[in-house]
């Protein structure tokens, strides 16, 4: 049975990863409207994220609304948002549409099941990563899957991608992956594409 407080953590986390379905409106703009619309526009939306980031980091002002999602290793450096921006206009800038837009979705869906599924139903915590769960995991690496094969009809490929991004996630503490995911899991899905396309 959930305690109160970890019903208010769950709470909290399920409203801040809801903000990620946001990347959901990123790869239609990007299928409909085109390549360069959307980097212009990513482009528009990061300088306006940066712009809060300048008041809330180097100024200590309280952003309305916005200022409690913000972690608290978030305090004195960029947001997360900040980050997976310039991950999603890197990779659109970079990799096939395919591969980008799973990419994309993979740092956010992907990340989102690992945060709630594990702080809901984690209970087989990974050796020396104490707030990582193997339920948390697992959960990420299928939800993963499913959206790389949506994109790539390529279980290889997909394959790839997911085990990139939930390794990713998973392990990488220091940098954000919200900027690492798209890259590398766009990078090796990218790079396995290629060399399956040329056999």
């Amino acid at each position: 049975m959930q305690s109160n407080n970890q019903k208010s953590v769950i709470l909290k986390e399920f409203f801040r990863k809801s903000i990620h379905v946001v990347s959901l409106s990123i790869v239609f703009i990007y299928y409909y409207l085109g390549k360069d619309f959307t980097l212009d526009f990513l482009t528009l939306v990061l300088c306006f994220v940066l712009l809060i980031d300048f008041f809330r980091v180097e100024k200590g002002v309280k952003v309305p609304i916005v200022w409690k999602l913000y972690r608290s290793k978030e305090k004195d450096k960029l947001s997360g948002t900040s980050y997976f921006l310039i991950g999603s206009i890197i990779a659109i800038s970079i990799f096939s549409k395919e591969v980008a837009s799973a990419a994309i979705l993979m740092t956010t869906f992907g990340d989102s099941a690992a945060a709630l599924v594990g702080i809901s139903y984690g209970k087989r915590w990974i050796k020396n990563l104490p707030d990582r769960a193997w339920e948390g995991v697992i959960s990420e690496f299928f939800v993963n899957l499913v959206i790389g094969y949506l994109f790539l009809s390529n279980w290889i490929v997909a394959l790839t991608m997911a085990l990139a991004a939930t390794i990713i996630e998973t392990l990488i503490y220091k940098l954000d992956d919200n900027l690492i995911i798209p890259l590398f899991s766009g990078l090796i899905g990218q790079l396995v594409l290629i060399a399956y396309s040329s056999l």
